[in-house]
């Protein structure tokens, strides 16, 4: 047999199974799910590649950006639509959060991690409140509307938050929450296991608060920041 000409698909699964999980999972899906052979489709779609995605490219300085267009139109169109059921875990930064979160039902999604975070994306996203709006110009009857449209992911699925604040941000400026959005947070994921909240924006601050401002029943690993050791007691 001349070996020379033994191509890729020529492979039996489990070596082609083998030489995917070497690639990055995201370049795997990118480059090849949908684009050949049914049992291609088959192998790239297994739960090794699809468990957990990450959106966020990391530069040589160290800043934190989305994934360029060209790639999130992809996932958006084709790909996060037919493996949404297999992924439990979801690294997101602030800009393309929503069209990724749009995309899909996410039936199993329990981790979300996202970079660039604002207090304004809470107040956005994290609440329960509904806002009023016309059905149309026609008609007169007011129709309300859930000001969060991931309320049943966040609310019911979400057990496991990290919220990373964006670097050189204005702070007082920023600032929506006296706490940061601490208590928001435990107040709205009702399912929260483990919080992580970091970056400069996000201090926490005990010291003349209600009691109620962190509660959690459900809570069992907490990471924050906090002014000093004095608040862990307060």
């Amino acid at each position: 047999m001349n070996r020379s000409n033994i191509k890729l698909l020529d492979l039996p699964t489990e070596i082609l199974f083998i030489i995917l999980q070497r690639l990055d999972n995201m370049d795997a899906l990118y480059s090849l799910f949908d684009v050949d052979t049914h049992r291609l489709n088959t192998v790239v779609q297994h739960k090794a590649f699809t468990t957990a995605l990450n959106f966020v490219l990391l530069t040589s300085t160290d800043d934190i950006l989305p994934v360029t267009d060209l790639i999130l139109d992809r996932f958006y169109m084709s790909i996060l639509p037919k493996i949404d059921h297999n992924i439990t875990s979801l690294i997101l930064e602030s800009q393309s959060m929503e069209r990724i979160l749009r995309a899909a039902d996410y039936p199993n999604l329990t981790k979300l991690k996202i970079y660039n975070f604002l207090d304004k994306i809470a107040s956005s996203y994290f609440t329960g409140k509904k806002a009023k709006r016309k059905l149309n110009v026609y008609n007169s009857q007011d129709n309300y509307i859930d000001t969060s449209p991931f309320r049943r992911i966040f609310q019911e699925q979400i057990i496991d938050l990290s919220l990373v604040y964006k670097h050189g941000i204005d702070i007082l400026a920023e600032r929506l929450y006296r706490n940061g959005v601490h208590g928001h947070v435990l107040t709205f994921f009702k399912s929260l296991q483990d919080l992580s909240i970091t970056g400069l924006p996000s201090l926490l601050t005990l010291f003349d608060s209600p009691l109620t401002t962190c509660s959690s029943s459900t809570l069992s690993k907490l990471c924050v920041f906090l002014n000093g050791f004095g608040e862990c007691l307060a």
